[in-house]
Order: C-alpha cells, then sequence, then structure tokens
C-alpha cells in the first residue's frame, strides 16, 4: 500500500510539473506574442455645441442635472454621455477621403480627472478591408497612449480580437478631437 500511494504522488507530481511548464509564455523573461494583422487608422470627432450642426459628428445625449446638451459639463465632464458617427481617414488628415465610420459611444466617469469609457465599433468600406471591428474599454484621457480591448469583428475581421493603442493625435477646444488608433490583432481567423 505504501508504494501505491508513492507511485501516485509521483504521477501527480510529473502532471502538475507537466501541465505548469506548458505555459504559453515561459518562466522568467515575458514574452509578448507577434500580432497576426496591424492597422493604423484615424477617427475626427466634431462635436454638436450649438452652432455647428452642419458639420458636428457627435453629440451630448446625457448630461448631469442643470447642464445642457451643447456645452461638456464642468468637473471633468462627469456624467455627459456623448453618441459619435465619426469619420474614419487612413491618415490624419479631417479632408481625406474616409475609409469607414466610427460609431459608438463615451461616458465621461470620473469625477476627478478626464476619463472616458468607451463602447464603439469601427465600420470599414474600402479596398483593403470591408467589416467591422469592436472596441470597449477606459479611456484615461490624460494619458499619451492607451490602450482599449479590440473584442471581435465582422467580414475582414470575423472573430478577431486584440489591443488598440489610443494617441489623441490633435484638439481644438472641446469641438474637435482626432484619435490615432494602432490596432494589433492576436487572434485572427
Amino acid at each position: 500500500m505504501a508504494s501505491s500511494a508513492k507511485n501516485c504522488i509521483i504521477l501527480v507530481a510529473l502532471f502538475l510539473f507537466s501541465i505548469s511548464s506548458s505555459s504559453a509564455f515561459p518562466m522568467g523573461k515575458k514574452q509578448r506574442p507577434k500580432p497576426c494583422k496591424e492597422l493604423v487608422l484615424y477617427f475626427h470627432d466634431i462635436i454638436y455645441n450649438g452652432n455647428n450642426a452642419g458639420n458636428a459628428t457627435s453629440a451630448i445625449v446625457a448630461a448631469p442635472h442643470g447642464a445642457n446638451l451643447t456645452i461638456l459639463a464642468p468637473q471633468f465632464h462627469f456624467g455627459n454621455i456623448a453618441v459619435f458617427d465619426d469619420p474614419i481617414t487612413l491618415d490624419n488628415n479631417l479632408h481625406s477621403k474616409p475609409v469607414g465610420r466610427a460609431q459608438g459611444l463615451y461616458i465621461y466617469d470620473t469625477k476627478n480627472t478626464f476619463t472616458a469609457w468607451l463602447g464603439f465599433s469601427f465600420s470599414l468600406n474600402y479596398t483593403a478591408y470591408k467589416g467591422t471591428i469592436n472596441f470597449i474599454g477606459a479611456d484615461p484621457i490624460l494619458v499619451k497612449a492607451r490602450d482599449i480591448s479590440v473584442v471581435g469583428g465582422t467580414g475582414d475581421f470575423f472573430m478577431h480580437r486584440g489591443v488598440a493603442t489610443i494617441v489623441t493625435d490633435a484638439f481644438e477646444g472641446e469641438v474637435y478631437f482626432r484619435l490615432r488608433v494602432d490596432i494589433k490583432f492576436y487572434e485572427c481567423w
């Protein structure tokens, strides 16, 4: 009986060792996998301010009590919710031919700094790519480069997942901003 218990312990130890050593990332130095596909795109947001109805691409749809829907709320815009339908370009020129639309919402959700929660899709329709890419995550706006999750897609991006690094490429007051979105897919189907 004692030798059978020893054999069982040895088998369990070998099993645990084998599953711990088969990790996708070796122990010690952390290595990231290489992306299976990469894209860099820009989207241009022009928020409605009461005077620019002709070219606005986003609008405040909810605001804190007492605030209005044409001016972002004071104190880090906390409580504002905006929806957008922004043009996407291959370069940082607002007047370049759009290759798709960025559609979704952002919610200013912190009282002590500029932070938003994002949920949006890129709907692309140009020669190189057709389909959607879906994003979700927190956007600490004052951080130069911030990452959000790529949670799926359709068409040429069917079931793709990865990370998008967002950088505020330009802004003009509280009416216009341009984001550079560097997308790295780590799961491609």
